[in-house]
């Protein structure tokens, strides 16, 4: 019959996994330390550890090592309720065979039980040590699931597919990626695609030989070539022209790149972190983006969810930018007036942790080292959020100026002005937008707008913004 050891300092836990895994069929022996549970695996070797983080003693991470010296293989199911990123690499980086944080339900202990039962986890390499990453924060069960699949990435070599909203904080969890991988000595090469235009973007991927093309008065070195040795990352990787998409296929599948204008390839190794908001599986359908790209780059994907989707981290999230401004300016930390808090909580944040930041920001300057309270904070933004496909945000646009319509054109002070009220709140965030995806640059925005350049920068001045500065920010 298999054996189960629980190791946990909480009675409650280990009765209720010992109920659950002798309703399984299982024996099952528990132990209210790593010392104690060590003493046990003289008499008897499990076939599974269900073992918890914070112990009295030797911690579970520490005893991770130690059970796996006396009995190989086996299976450890790391449980915490301190869940956050270094927790989770750190337990897969020493070999744990599952991550779970408390408070967990039966039905993902039972899951996990059930897999480790049946399969044995293999010897792993070893990753480096683990390392604060800034502005992954939270310990939501949505950011826990987040954690444990930037654990497992990291612990592997394959590309990894990030996807979710804008300011989720994708690059965030690529750079984690990276850093907690064997290729964390290595560069961390990073591109936004939709930045790039069509004509310059197999140039600035693969580099180019002198007189390649008009102006290619010298060589380059390529963004791909860059990488070699680390990890490259490609943020909004749904814009990649087609054309450019087949070299990029034939870049990954064979490792090595050939320069525009060249003809002999250059051997590079990369690992390949792509990310998105948009739903790639739709552009595969819509014949704008290749099925067998879309396939290579997808072998794992990690889904960032939304701030709406994790409210109970605002908190956490707040006292974070808030120590992380203070520190910029050097002056005393204000604090979070619960008031504040409970406006932040109450609020959609379409813009997500992003536009938390900067709402922080601006109260953080407003609060002078005081208190901050809810009048200093910025007014929440009224539109939803940009939705995967070009179709669901015109729905949802469509949605949110009819609902603001209704609202304003019944108010006597905007009246005969409604029409120039809404552009007023639509253009600032568009060019906000326009002018980050181009780096400040507003002859490249204005292409992207349709706009002349000369019409941009007088809206930009009427916004009372200057060309490289964004409108929301002046």
């Amino acid at each position: 019959m298999p054996n189960i050891l629980v190791v946990d300092d909480e009675q409650a836990i280990c009765w209720g996994i010992s109920r659950l895994g002798e309703s399984l069929g299982h024996e099952v022996v528990a132990a209210s330390s790593a010392e104690q549970a060590l003493e046990q695996l003289e008499q008897n070797r499990p076939d599974v550890v269900i073992l918890d983080v914070r112990l009295p003693g030797m911690d579970g991470l520490s005893a991770i090592e130690r059970f796996q010296d006396r009995c190989g293989t086996v299976p450890i199911i790391v449980i915490t309720a301190y869940g956050d990123l270094q927790t989770a690499v750190e337990a897969v980086r020493r070999g744990a065979f599952y991550y779970i944080a408390k408070p967990f339900d039966v039905a993902k202990v039972k899951g996990a039980l059930v897999r480790a039962l049946g399969t044995r986890r293999p010897d792993d390499s070893p990753a480096p040590s683990a390392l604060h990453v800034a502005g992954m924060v939270g310990r939501s069960p949505a950011m826990q699931e987040v954690y444990k699949r930037i654990a497992l990435a990291a612990d592997s070599e394959v590309p990894v597919l990030v996807c979710g909203e804008s300011g989720t904080g994708k690059e965030l969890a690529a750079r984690a990626i990276h850093r907690y991988s064997s290729r964390a000595d290595g560069p961390f090469v990073a591109v936004n695609v939709a930045s790039l235009s069509s004509s310059l973007a197999e140039s600035e991927l693969f580099g180019h030989v002198r007189g390649a093309f008009t102006g290619a008065e010298g060589s380059r070195v390529g963004l791909l070539a860059q990488a070699g040795g680390g990890t490259l990352f490609l943020d909004e990787v749904a814009d990649i022209p087609l054309p450019t998409q087949v070299k990029l296929l034939r870049a990954l599948e064979r490792g090595e790149v050939t320069p525009v204008g060249g003809n002999d390839s250059v051997q590079t190794d990369f690992r390949v972190i792509s990310a998105t908001h948009q739903a790639l599986g739709e552009r595969v359908e819509s014949s704008s983006f290749r099925h067998d790209l879309y396939f290579r780059l997808g072998v794992f994907q990690i889904d960032l969810p939304p701030l709406r989707e994790r409210e109970q981290d605002i908190a956490e999230l707040a006292e974070y930018f808030i120590a992380l401004s203070a520190a910029r300016t050097g002056n005393a930390a204000p604090a979070l007036a619960p008031e504040a808090l409970d406006e932040l909580e109450r609020r959609a944040w379409f813009g997500n942790v992003r536009e938390l930041r900067n709402a922080i920001e601006h109260a953080v300057i407003l609060a002078r080292s005081r208190s901050i309270l809810p009048e200093h904070l910025p007014p929440p933004v009224a539109l939803a959020p940009a939705p995967a496909t070009a179709r669901g945000s015109d729905e949802h646009m469509a949605t949110a100026v009819r609902d603001w319509a209704e609202e304003k054109l019944n108010q006597e002070q905007l009246s005969g002005r409604v029409y120039e009220r809404l552009l007023e709140v639509i253009e600032p965030p568009l060019l906000d937008v326009a002018l980050q995806q181009h780096q400040g640059q507003c002859a490249a925005a204005a292409r992207t707008l349709g706009l002349h350049r000369t019409t941009v920068r007088k809206k930009l001045t009427q916004l009372g913004a200057d060309e490289g500065r964004s409108p929301s920010n002046s």
